[in-house]
């Protein structure tokens, strides 16, 4: 076990930076529909000593930015640094722990474990020697000749933990490593985890981690990015001063918490790029956000515990909601003016307060009205659709039109989007197995 056991002496603001990235962008190019920017000159450093937390909503850039600096992919833009020399490949001083447990199903856990040190082409004695401390650092000892699939989700990411440490790596890079976990089980692994980088019993010189959780992101980390989308960007840096172990009850974590989420849901104006509402027009992406949800988040805030106005911290934790699912359920009621969101609260319109004590059809008629009035992809099919005698269009005809604006994942995405929300609306009508948009069902 002394094999894996390293102390941290050193004090992260004054070091010399482990990693540095500068100016990275990353960009797909998407034929006819231009280029998909998903990182634009992000700038991030990782010093020893310190836990970096790289906050964002999915689809912001952030494991793009890590696989850069694991190696895995080389940036469109921008340089990548680890210990001064540039990134060109993985290095032998950086190891990643993905949100699946990615191990091979055929071979035990301490055969998993050992893979990375026989590819670096370790001794068999050394390679068990090193992987069976690593195997009982994290809390695994005695199910060496385990498989995966006798393993829970925990112990299989543990599995993943003890590959990453077993070669020594001085930094770790985590994606999202505790989201595929349910509630306990990631409480669980996080707070060991926390343990052994306080002790200094784990043989790395720092972390970066992503993560869309608030709250975990605050509890690990000494320093948050919050990244903003569309594209992926660094729109805040706040330094976490509390000491470990961390308390979720203690005001100074809440306030934290709350300073987070209302950075997050700051109103900006809307950047001309493919991702979620932001261009104007049939170019506005959206969302597949089920009415459903839209309902059920109005009848909560409408109800007597925050009657007509909540907390976005509070609320995501009694729905227990994370950003990727409170964040576009939350925005997609502001698209539709049936709520404000800003400053980290959601308070309903009048709209809203109406929708909240309407029965089923005046629900329909309402959201209707608001999806004629301020998604203007459902006003342009409804329009094309009232011309026509037939009262009937070819689904592949908007869906081209999206993608003279958008790639082609977020036409499809936003295209079934409008479909179901004019579905429940009863605006118009979607027949699947022609593909095409008519008037059938509403009168």
């Amino acid at each position: 076990m002394n094999e894996i056991i390293a102390t941290r002496d050193f004090k992260a603001g004054n070091a010399t930076p482990l990693v540095s990235a500068k100016e990275v962008c990353q960009s797909y190019d998407k034929g006819a529909a231009g280029s998909l920017v998903v990182l634009d000159k992000v700038d991030v450093e990782l010093r020893p000593g310190e836990i970096v937390g790289l906050l964002g909503r999915s689809g912001s850039g952030k494991s793009t930015l890590l696989r850069a600096i694991a190696g895995l992919i080389q940036p469109s833009g921008g340089t990548v640094t680890f210990e001064g020399r540039a990134v060109n490949g993985p290095s032998s001083g950086v190891a990643v722990v993905f949100q699946s447990f990615a191990l091979f199903p055929w071979l035990s856990v301490l055969e998993n474990v050992e893979l990375g040190l026989e590819a670096q082409g370790i001794a068999p004695a050394e390679r068990r020697k090193r992987a069976l401390a690593a195997i009982d650092l994290i809390g695994l000892d005695g199910f060496e000749s385990a498989y995966p699939k006798e393993l829970s989700g925990g112990m299989r990411q543990r599995v993943g933990l003890a590959r990453a440490l077993v070669v020594h790596p001085k930094v770790l890079l985590m994606d999202e490593p505790f989201s595929a976990l349910d509630v306990l089980t990631a409480e669980t692994l996080r707070t060991d985890l926390l343990d052994l980088w306080c002790e200094g019993r784990m043989p790395i010189e720092a972390i970066l981690m992503v993560t869309h959780n608030i709250e975990e992101a605050v509890l690990m980390c000494d320093r948050i990015l919050i990244f903003g989308s569309n594209p992926g960007r660094v729109i805040a840096e706040l330094k976490v001063e509390l000491p470990q172990p961390r308390d979720r009850l203690d005001p100074a974590f809440r306030t934290l918490v709350e300073d987070i989420y209302a950075r997050m849901t700051a109103k900006a104006g809307a950047p001309a790029r493919d991702g979620f509402f932001p261009g104007t027009g049939i170019a506005m992406a959206l969302p597949r956000v089920s009415t459903n949800l839209m309902a059920g988040l109005i009848e909560t805030i409408a109800g007597a515990a925050y009657r007509g106005e909540a907390d976005l911290p509070p609320l995501a934790a009694e729905l227990h909601l994370e950003i990727d699912d409170l964040f576009p359920v939350a925005e997609t009621l502001q698209l539709l003016r049936f709520a404000d969101l800003e400053g980290g609260d959601i308070r309903l319109t009048a709209a809203g307060l109406r929708f909240a004590d309407a029965d089923v059809d005046g629900r329909k008629r309402l959201f209707a009205q608001q999806l004629a009035a301020y998604v203007p992809l459902a006003a342009h099919i409804r329009r094309v659709l009232d011309e026509r005698s037939s009262h009937r269009a070819p689904a592949p005809r908007f869906r081209d039109e999206l993608e003279d604006h958008m790639s082609e994942d977020y036409a499809a995405t936003t295209l079934k989007a409008v479909t179901n929300w004019a579905r429940y609306g009863e605006y118009f009508a979607y027949d699947e197995d022609a593909d095409l948009f008519t008037l059938d069902n509403p009168s």
